[in-house]
């Protein structure tokens, strides 16, 4: 049995790109932000995507870090997994935290 949820999105201008599936087997879509930012060792920032979704209630999202940016930069999400309510309207941003050695650029 398969359930159809309806999620909907904007993009507050048209060049913010959607999420999406990096694999035809990827269990989450991949976020992009939607400006440049360079992050310090030890730096934590919060990352704009652009995206805002409308979830149905009772209904949540996750933000997710991704394990190669972890184990290669030390760049992680601070608050794993970030959630994002079905009643929160905000746009979606990113904690993200360098525990690397150098500066990454997002």
């Amino acid at each position: 049995m398969s359930v159809e949820v309806v999620v909907k999105v904007l993009r507050e201008n048209e060049e913010i790109s959607l999420p999406e599936y990096g694999t035809p087997f990827s269990a989450g879509a991949d976020l992009r932000a939607s400006e440049a930012a360079v992050l310090l060792p030890g730096e934590r920032a919060s990352i704009p995507t652009g995206l805002r979704i409308e979830l149905p209630e009772g209904y949540e999202a996750q933000v997710r870090p991704r394990s190669g940016l972890a184990i290669r930069h030390g760049v992680t999400i601070l608050n794993a997994p970030g959630t994002i309510d079905s009643d929160y309207r905000g746009e979606i941003r990113v904690l993200l935290i360098n525990h690397g050695q150098e500066a990454f650029t997002i």
